[in-house]
């Protein structure tokens, strides 16, 4: 499918905008639920008409405070999900006009409309083009995954919880900023997360935390919907490896992290020998495959060495949660 069409797909989507974005940060469901920009926000999926072709697509529309969006397209699908990745995507800036969003193609005038969780797509030049995309909320495969036989349980509420008293929400939730009591050495590591609604946060300042295996070797937890995927963001292994793809779903929805992580191997002497590795699935979906992890990542609160070490959750000044945490640990 040519640029074109990706194009004439995203030339202008409105949708009346009743009320102000909300203006504080949240991790609160039922105060986020209020803000329309929440409603608009998220994944589109469907097809586009042209002439006697139709094509599949996905598009990720990101909320970025006081009124403004930026929507991704993605030929065949979402990330993840039938994504042609080598195609690329096609990004496209809102403006608010008369109280709507609007996303408009100078040369084409194609226009593209949300009405009631869907979006509609048109041409005014082209009667031939036509489409439908419907809202879709993903879920990974491994939400909600039960711990097996013999595994550590890291996490599973006020009840079962490795990391402090202090740091459990109201509702049963894991706070940011937190350090297991017990440690463990090469694992299996299965996190439940969900960032909060910041849509005034640009790279770093939006959803930002990690998951530090033995406190040495992160996994970058951020508000990264609908970006690049880069080391830096979520499903990247800090400072080292790019995710494939990127996996994050949109703020307030959870999300998995399953990790698969071999410490690393030192001698009689203490010399190390082996490199830590890391293999990681975001939402289900393998984004590092046996990656070699030369040393502790930056901001890490271990120093590497030939013992176990606790897992250590990030503090950024950002209201991510989490639940469902458990270990199985090797042989």
């Amino acid at each position: 499918m040519t640029r074109h069409v990706i194009a004439t797909m995203l030339a202008c989507m409105m949708v009346a905008v009743g009320l102000r974005a909300e203006k504080a940060p949240s991790a609160d469901p039922e105060k986020v639920k209020s803000d329309p920009q929440f409603a608009v926000q998220g994944e589109y999926v469907g097809q586009i008409k042209t002439g006697d072709n139709i094509l599949s697509y996905g598009v990720q529309v990101i909320a970025l405070g006081d009124d403004k969006y930026q929507a991704v397209a993605y030929p065949g699908g979402l990330p993840g999900d039938g994504w042609r990745k080598e195609e690329g995507n096609v990004r496209a800036d809102s403006t608010l006009v008369d109280g709507v969003v609007t996303f408009k193609d100078p040369e084409t005038g194609s226009i593209g409309q949300i009405r009631d969780g869907a979006m509609v797509v048109s041409d005014p030049n082209n009667p031939n083009v036509s489409g439908k995309l419907e809202k879709v909320i993903r879920k990974s495969p491994t939400l909600g995954a039960k711990p097996p036989q013999g595994a550590k349980v890291l996490f599973a509420g006020k009840d079962q919880n490795d990391f402090g008293a202090d740091k459990v929400t109201e509702d049963g939730l894991l706070m940011q900023g937190v350090t297991s009591r017990s440690k463990h050495g090469s694992c299996s590591l299965h996190l439940e997360f969900m960032l909060p609604f910041e849509p005034k946060g640009r790279g770093q300042g939006r959803g930002n935390s990690g998951v530090y295996l033995q406190s040495r070797y992160e996994v970058q937890i951020l508000d990264s919907f609908g970006l690049e995927g880069r080391n830096n963001e979520a499903g990247g292994i800090y400072e080292v490896s790019d995710p494939a793809v990127n996996m994050c779903f949109p703020p307030m929805s959870w999300q998995t992290y399953d990790i698969d992580f071999t410490a690393p191997q030192f001698d009689a002497s203490g010399k190390k020998v082996k490199n830590a590795r890391m293999t990681v699935r975001h939402n289900g979906v393998l984004v590092q495959q046996d990656v070699d992890v030369p040393g502790p990542t930056r901001a890490a609160p271990g120093r590497e060495a030939n013992e176990p070490g606790p897992l250590y959750i990030q503090d950024h000044g950002h209201p991510v949660r989490f639940r469902n945490i458990w270990i199985v640990e090797k042989n």
